[in-house]
């Protein structure tokens, strides 16, 4: 499974964005997919997750009711979208997948490249 995120960008506080990552590969189903962030000089973060099937979602207490992660398996496609973006949401965002949807970096098996998120007056 190979992992492309996009969706990144400069944005006033209070804005949206709205992060995709585009998955290629067999059995995207098969994996749940989760988005951390990291800001420089500290360690990456978990920030939201979405099983296998869609049917599941989670999300750090920082972000839930303001950020929403879907997915549509027929288009290998996971989607973040951050309403209501705060100056601390500034980071670069990774999306990852793995068997499992948890929160340990290192438990996930693909990465995609990270999308700077920079949310500024």
């Amino acid at each position: 499974v190979q992992l492309q995120a996009s969706g990144g960008g400069l944005v006033q506080p209070g804005g949206s964005l709205r992060l995709s990552c585009q998955a290629s590969g067999r059995s995207f189903s098969d994996y749940g997919v989760s988005w951390f962030r990291q800001t420089p000089g500290e360690e990456r973060k978990w920030v939201a997750g979405i099983s296998g099937s869609g049917a599941i979602t989670y999300y750090t207490d920082s972000v839930r009711g303001r950020f929403t992660i879907s997915r549509d398996n027929t288009k290998n496609t996971v989607l973040l979208q951050m309403n209501n973006l705060k100056p601390e949401d500034t980071a670069t965002y990774y999306c990852a997948a793995g068997r499992l949807v948890v929160d340990r970096p290192h438990d996930y098996d693909y990465w995609g490249q990270g999308t700077q998120v920079t949310v500024s007056s």
